[in-house]
């Protein structure tokens, strides 16, 4: 049975929490969050603290969940790893390229698995898209659209989000899912065009990424209005497009009645955060697990990788 502490018990804890706690062969045993009102409906079932030191000192753990603001996770998951603690941790690793070093060499040292909870590579309506690719069952993929749209973050603990110098603003906040996934399915892509921008209370880019044969244009926003967050991409290939749209995921190919709705395929439940249904967040983390448990090399995310993600966001 893994021993599974977690660090930031704020809002996309709310998507890691559960899954631990319906797993049969892991325990989440501990939370840790500098405020104690964050942990009342959950103290009569793990240990609460408030000091992380003291929750690595009294507790044993096997695996530690990191769901702090971004500017936290590197130094979080190198203290643990020290301590000889597999990691997760939420996107992204660091705003610091050095840091992806820094992480991958101290898992290394101690010899504990480590990997940053890029959800989009465990997303089903997005792997139905890298298949698609990967085995060119409507030919050649010739452009693609990326969207990752809402408002601004005001609701951030100590407006954490808010501060570039913590969160990165919209590129590493929203941005980031979509050129990892990229990334991930596609390779490296070269910044073609770019376009950003930033005000006090919002912050949009644009950009157009280039990958030899076809292109993909992204755009993600954290608008000064409250509009509504949307999740969505579309791809043309040479026989076919296929859109994730409007709450669905559908191919529409030549003739007029020929669409296929993969929406049901996709379909899953995140419980309660305001995203597309699915069941990524427990795909990675049922997947990390196996890792530890199995001892079985860490392989879906990888650390070249995410150094070339931070490379090209700092650029934006």
């Amino acid at each position: 049975m893994l021993k599974i502490g977690l660090v930031g018990v704020g809002g996309i804890s709310g998507a890691h929490i559960p899954v631990w706690d319906q797993m049969d062969d892991a325990e989440l045993i501990c939370l840790c969050d500098i405020r104690p009102e964050r942990m009342e409906n959950y103290k009569d079932t793990k240990h609460c603290y408030t000091d992380f030191d003291e929750m690595l000192a009294n507790e044993k753990i096997d695996i530690l969940d990191i769901c702090l603001p971004t500017y936290l996770h590197a130094d979080f998951a190198v203290k643990a790893m020290e301590k000889g603690i597999n990691v997760i941790t939420e996107k992204p690793i660091s705003l610091k390229e050095e840091d992806v070093e820094r992480v991958y060499s101290t898992a290394e040292k101690n010899n504990v698995k480590f990997m940053v909870a890029q959800v989009l590579r465990f997303w089903p309506e997005y792997l139905i898209l890298k298949d698609i690719f990967d085995t060119q069952k409507y030919g050649k993929l010739l452009s693609g659209s990326m969207t990752r749209l809402g408002g601004y973050p005001r609701w951030s603990w100590d407006g954490w989000m808010m501060d570039e110098k913590r969160s990165g603003l919209t590129p590493y906040d929203l941005h980031i899912h979509d050129l990892d996934f990229m990334v991930y399915a596609f390779g490296i892509p070269k910044v073609r065009h770019q376009y950003r921008s930033k005000q006090p209370d919002q912050d949009f880019i644009s950009v157009d990424y280039d990958f030899g044969e076809f292109s993909i244009h992204s755009e993600a926003s954290w608008y000064g209005a409250r509009y509504p967050f949307t999740a969505e991409f579309r791809f043309q290939f040479e026989n076919a497009v296929v859109a994730n749209e409007h709450g669905s995921i559908k191919v529409y190919g030549r003739d007029e009645d020929d669409v296929i709705d993969l929406t049901e395929e996709a379909n899953g439940d995140t419980g309660k955060i305001n995203l597309p249904k699915s069941n990524a967040y427990a795909n990675e983390i049922l997947y990390f697990a196996d890792c530890v448990k199995n001892n079985k090399p860490v392989e879906k995310v990888k650390p070249h990788e995410l150094q070339s993600v931070i490379q090209i966001l700092n650029s934006l």
